[in-house]
């Protein structure tokens, strides 16, 4: 018994060192952790301050300490690409998202997080494919919605009218809004295109589609009538535009001096006339003026329409038509015709006879050596908006 009471000292002895080295590395190891954990927040809350005072340079060098200091932390990870990306530098944000995508350990939500952010990151830089393959992956996914509108607009830029419809029509399936008036545009760009390569059906088929999908729309009756009357069908035209006129007025304008050349060619001007004077009345612009003149035979008349006109509606161009008009015809102007050009010119050219600041815009109609607007001092050029 005696022999075994060293050895057991000895071990009692190792023991409480043993425990001691446990106990002082637990302390340290917890030491570091305290410690790393109110560095972290101290840095990421530091990145958020100079960010938040327009200071990215040393945002970004303050999220990057954060980062070493817990790299596993994804959302330190999405602020920075963030960051990157506002400040243009689409590469880096790229390998930021990279970075992310290519670990193991991260929750599926931020995964499809970091794949969106991917996706915008080549939309910045222009990687159009890559975006393209990016948003796609998307699908089935909480920003399918966003996506989809990401690659509708990419495809309305690339002009790929095809995939675009596919695209407006999961939209609206998914409950997105209706987009059947862009779906109508999208089928009347590939019926123009159609045209332009002389594929004259395909054209027709095209343009049936936008009618289908937006028989209100009004520019499938616009394009429908100018395909009609560049055919010679000009009486079908005049029925399109006839049609477009009721739905449409406001964008009927936009036809007129077409149906004045259809109504003309097809023999019914008297018609044209009327419809063309109803649609001035009710909205009135320079460009049907300009298609009733086409079908005034006389200069009596077309006088007498300008200056009608120019009572109602007093532009600078309704007053260039009617001088414009005089000196065709070889009749001076009369008092009241003078009279009138006068007004109409002088209250025109009020807005122009201002000054405006050159570091913000404030106009006045008197010179100021200190802008009322932004305060800056000789910002006005000594000089008026029309002589400019």
């Amino acid at each position: 018994m005696e022999s075994d009471l060293p050895w057991l000292a000895i071990g009692l002895v190792g023991l409480m060192v043993a425990f001691g080295l446990g106990f002082v590395a637990a302390r340290f190891d917890l030491r570091q952790w305290k410690r790393e954990v109110q560095e972290s927040p101290k840095a990421y809350y530091k990145g958020l301050n100079l960010l938040l005072n327009e200071q990215q340079d040393k945002a970004i060098d303050a999220f990057i300490e954060a980062m070493q200091q817990d790299p596993g932390t994804a959302d330190l990870h999405f602020a920075l690409g963030n960051l990157f990306r506002r400040r243009g530098e689409y590469e880096r944000a790229v390998r930021v998202h990279q970075h992310l995508l290519s670990r193991g350990d991260l929750p599926e939500s931020d995964r499809q997080k970091a794949q969106h952010a991917l996706a915008q990151d080549y939309l910045r830089a222009g990687l159009f494919d890559r975006a393209e393959a990016a948003f796609r992956a998307l699908d089935g996914t909480p920003f399918a919605t966003d996506a989809r509108l990401e690659l509708l607009g990419l495809y309305e830029r690339s002009r790929d009218w095809r995939n675009a419809i596919e695209v407006a029509r999961k939209l609206e399936a998914s409950g997105a809004g209706s987009f059947a008036t862009r779906i109508a545009h999208h089928w009347c760009e590939i019926a123009q295109e159609a045209d332009a390569r002389q594929r004259t059906d395909e054209a027709q088929a095209a343009l049936a589609e936008a009618r289908a999908a937006a028989p209100q729309a009004p520019r499938p009756l616009m394009l429908a009538g100018q395909r009609l009357a560049r055919a010679g069908e000009h009486a079908q035209a005049l029925a399109a535009w006839n049609e477009l006129f009721a739905l449409h007025p406001a964008a009927a304008a936009l036809a007129a001096g077409d149906y004045a050349s259809s109504a003309v060619a097809a023999g019914e001007v008297d018609d044209a006339r009327a419809r063309l004077t109803a649609l001035q009345q009710r909205r009135p612009s320079m460009s049907t003026l300009a298609a009733l003149l086409r079908l005034d035979t006389d200069a009596a008349s077309r006088l007498a329409r300008l200056r009608d006109n120019l009572q109602d509606q007093p532009t600078l161009s309704a007053a260039a038509a009617l001088l414009g008009e005089h000196a065709k015809a070889g009749v001076p102007l009369t008092g009241a015709d003078s009279e009138r050009l006068a007004q109409v010119v002088a209250q025109r050219a009020k807005p122009q006879q201002r000054y405006r600041c050159a570091a913000c815009g404030f106009e006045a109609q008197h010179y100021f050596w200190q802008c009322p607007g932004c305060h800056s001092w000789d910002s006005y050029p000594p000089s008026l908006i029309e002589d400019a």
